[in-house]
């Protein structure tokens, strides 16, 4: 497993996006990566973007089993991404969020407060559309 975790910084973009979809997966019939956890939260500090998406999506797909209340106690920094100033990398983040808040319904007043101050004013216009519906959308379920 910390092999697969370790390909999640590979500068292959395609090599390190198939092995997370791979660990997305396992995500779903085990708790296996969430031994992980604390290296996906370092991964958020990472200078890539993509590296730190990567982390946030992963973190998402943990949420069922964090009974140690790791997102809880990081959801500062988790919900940061969501500042990145790349339109497609929030995208993604924001698609993965609602896993979060199917499991931890708990932190759903901190994502509402955090999805409604964004500034998607930074993003091209067309993105910036995109982006608000995928708020909107989120908000709807919470």
């Amino acid at each position: 497993m910390k092999d697969k975790i370790l390909k999640l910084y590979d500068k292959d973009n395609k090599v390190a996006y198939n092995n997370l979809l791979d660990l997305e997966l396992e995500t779903t019939g085990s708790n296996e990566i969430y031994n992980y956890f604390d290296e996906l939260l370092g991964m958020l500090k990472n200078e890539k973007s993509f590296v730190r998406v990567r982390a946030f999506r992963l973190i998402c797909a943990l949420a069922k089993w964090d009974i140690e209340n790791k997102i809880e106690d990081n959801i500062d920094l988790i919900l940061n991404e969501l500042d990145d100033d790349t339109s497609t990398s929030v995208r993604q983040c924001l698609d993965k969020l609602n896993l979060l808040l199917i499991y931890k319904p708990e932190l759903s007043n901190q994502v509402e407060k955090k999805l409604k101050q964004l500034n998607i004013s930074k993003y091209k216009e067309s993105m910036q559309s995109l982006i608000k519906r995928d708020i909107e959308s989120i908000l709807k379920n919470i």
